[in-house]
Formats: C-alpha cells, structure tokens, sequence
C-alpha cells in the first residue's frame, strides 16, 4: 500500500492564497443589438465577474413613429440571447435612447410611461422599488465589497431630459438655465444619496458622457449648466467613478480627480471617424470592448477591454 503523503502548513498556506483571491470584479458595458453576433460574452465569462452593469442601450427596439411592438420584440430576442451564468448574476442597468424608444429621446417621447413598465419587468426589477411607483428609472444600491462601502448610482439621462439643439452629429450647447437632462426630482434625490457620509466610493452609472466636450452627439456639454452643476457636486467627495456608455467606442477621461470610463460597444464597433477630448487619457478605441472594475481593499482597478479580453485601457483608484 503506497504511503500517503500530506503537505504542509506552509504549502497548504500557499495553495489557498493562490486561489481564494479576495479581489471583486464587476463587469459592465452598453450598446448590445439583440440582432448581432455577442461573441463578447466568451471573454466576460473568463473574468469571473460577480456582477454586470448595462449602460444604455441594452437593446435596439426603437423606431420613428415611437411604437413600442419592435421594442417589446427586441427584448424577447435579448433573453434568448443572454449566456445562462449570466442570468445567474445580479445585474444592474440604466436605459439609454434605443431601450428608452426614441433616438436622441427625451421628456417629450409620449411612451415613456409604458417603456418604463417594459424595460421594468425585463430587468426583474422587485414590485417594492421604489422605481414601480415614480418616473424615471433612477436608482441606487449600496455594497460592502472588500470591506468599502460602495454606493452605486444609477442615472436616468432620458426621461426628464429637455429638448436637444442643432443635428444629430452636431449637437449645439442649450444655454436655457431652465432646460434639464435629470429634472427637478431627480436632482434633489442625486444630491441626497451623494450626502451619504458613510460611503467610502462612488460609481455614478450616466448612459450619456459626462466628462469630453469635444464631439458633436449626445453629451452633458450639451447642457452646460447640468454638466457644471453635476461635476461640482460630486468634486466634493472624496472618490467618484463615472461609468457611460453610448458612443460605440471606449475611452478613459479624467477630470480633476473624476475619472470616467466609456465602455461601448458589446457588439457595434464605432465608425471610423476621428475624435479626440482635452481630457482623455490614453486613446479612444473603436473596436468591440468591455469593462472591468477590480476592487481590493484598498484600490480600485478600472480596465477597457476588447473582445479578446486584452487590455487597452487602464486606470487607479485609491480606496
């Protein structure tokens, strides 16, 4: 009979450090049609994330006329669509114009009541949130993850917003200190959950980007005053993470200490036209990506990934 052998203390010691890593990763990311390949999900799997944040545009389901039969379509091809340890995950998600169901929608879209209940009930969202029973898909959650109170903020950058000015593609500053992109009652609500002196970081989840200036679409610059209100808010507190989503193209800004990550597209590359921003750090890439947030305990990872899961982009936080 052959001896048995046994490690030990100090290699038993070894092998568990090596695989009980206390590091938490999260993955998010936007701008996933429901009618293209999602190959991306191979390389988030990989990752063993604990959580996944939809940034907008979770589906393609608008149309002109504003109709929502295509949007409800688009959602049921979207869970077919989804891996199976997905479904498994806590998932959070904020909607951008084609979950919404209007492209470059705001206050005016005359559907936004039912596309609420629909993006609700696809999200599974519990009949007690306080999202069941107010406009707007707002919302925040709080996490004690490697021992940092983390408070996840999730904004709704459609539903109150005010009227855009100029094309498209050329999107012109509206000076009107009456216009709005989160309304009255959103705002009060943002400027309550950022008093929260026990949170150790912020992760404000906007589907439009916050921080670059310098490109035509959708953005906060489109309302200078919204921009400015918001990024005074929050230089006030000690670590703040903006997460958008949007422009089918990935990036890191920063801004002061605020850095904001643009993960975008799971599944659209970006067309091919140049941009840059005064307050980008590194490149912008095109290509399909994701992003990832590693948090320790005592530091924060953030990383723009392609769908081969390689890193293109990376930043540092201080917890």
């Amino acid at each position: 009979m052959p001896a048995i052998k046994f490690l030990s203390p100090f290699l038993i010691f070894i092998f568990f450090t090596l695989n009980l890593s206390s590091d938490t990763k999260i993955g998010f990311g936007s701008c996933l049609d429901q009618r293209y390949p999602q190959k991306i999900w191979k390389s988030i799997a990989d990752e063993n994330i604990k959580k996944f944040i939809f940034l907008g545009d979770n589906v393609y389901g608008d149309v002109p006329s504003g109709d929502t039969k295509n949007l409800v379509k688009a959602y049921k091809l979207q869970a077919r669509r989804f891996p199976r340890w997905l479904n498994e995950l806590e998932k959070l998600a904020i909607w951008d114009d084609h979950d919404y169901g209007k492209n470059d929608g705001g206050s005016e879209y005359k559907h936004k009541r039912l596309t609420q209940k629909i993006f609700m009930d696809f999200w599974d969202v519990p009949s007690n949130d306080p999202r069941r029973s107010r406009e707007g898909t707002y919302f925040s959650k709080d996490y004690i993850i490697e021992k940092n109170k983390i408070k996840v903020i999730g904004l709704d950058t459609r539903y109150f917003r005010s009227n855009l000015l100029g094309s498209r593609t050329n999107r012109q500053p509206n000076n009107d200190l009456n216009s709005s992109i989160l309304g009255i009652s959103q705002w009060s609500w943002l400027e309550n959950e950022l008093n929260d002196p026990k949170t150790e970081m912020f992760i404000i989840l906007s589907s439009i980007q916050v921080l670059p200036t310098e490109h035509g679409y959708e953005k906060w610059a489109n309302f200078p005053h919204e921009r400015n209100k918001l990024i005074n808010l929050i230089q006030r507190k000690k670590n703040v993470l903006i997460l958008s989503g949007d422009r089918h193209r990935g990036a890191i800004y920063k801004h002061d200490k605020i850095i904001e990550i643009t993960a975008s597209s799971l599944n659209k590359p970006g067309s091919s036209d140049n941009e840059t921003d005064k307050l980008i750090q590194g490149r912008i890439h095109k290509e399909i990506n994701y992003g990832i947030l590693v948090i320790k305990e005592d530091v924060l990872d953030i990383q723009l990934k392609n769908n081969d899961g390689t890193i293109l982009e990376s930043a540092t936080m201080s917890l």
